[in-house]
C-alpha cells in the first residue's frame, strides 16, 4: 500500500489565456513550502524513473466541498507547481478570479 503524502496552500486564482487568444485556462499557483513539498516528490520520482511527462504529478484535490482529480505541473519562470482549476469546480465553489483559495492536495 503506497502512502499518500498530503499538503494544504492558499492561493489567488488566475487566468491564463492561451496565445491565439481563444483559450483560456484558470490556476492557483502552488509555492513556498508546499512548492518545496511537491518539487521533493517529483525529485524521488524521477529517480525512481516512475516521472510522468512534463515533469507533473497527479494529485486528488480539494477546494472548499469538491474534490477532483488533476495534475500539477512544474512552471519553470517561478519555481511552483501550476495546479489547473475547471470551470465545474469553480462554479461549484463560486470562484471567480482573484480570488483567494484554499486547496488541499493529495498525492
Amino acid at each position: 500500500m503506497t502512502l499518500l503524502e498530503q499538503l494544504a496552500h492558499t492561493g489567488r486564482l488566475w487566468r491564463w489565456t492561451g496565445g491565439s487568444g481563444n483559450g483560456t485556462w484558470h490556476f492557483v499557483t502552488i509555492d513556498g513550502e508546499a512548492g518545496e513539498a511537491l518539487s521533493g516528490t517529483a525529485v524521488m520520482r524521477k529517480l525512481e524513473g516512475t516521472a510522468r511527462g512534463f515533469g507533473s504529478l497527479k494529485v486528488q484535490a480539494r477546494i472548499g466541498g469538491t474534490r477532483f482529480a488533476t495534475s500539477v505541473f512544474p512552471n519553470k519562470s517561478d519555481g511552483g507547481w501550476l495546479l489547473p482549476v475547471k470551470a465545474s469546480v469553480r462554479r461549484a465553489e463560486g470562484l471567480a478570479e482573484g480570488d483567494e483559495v484554499g486547496v488541499s492536495l493529495e498525492y
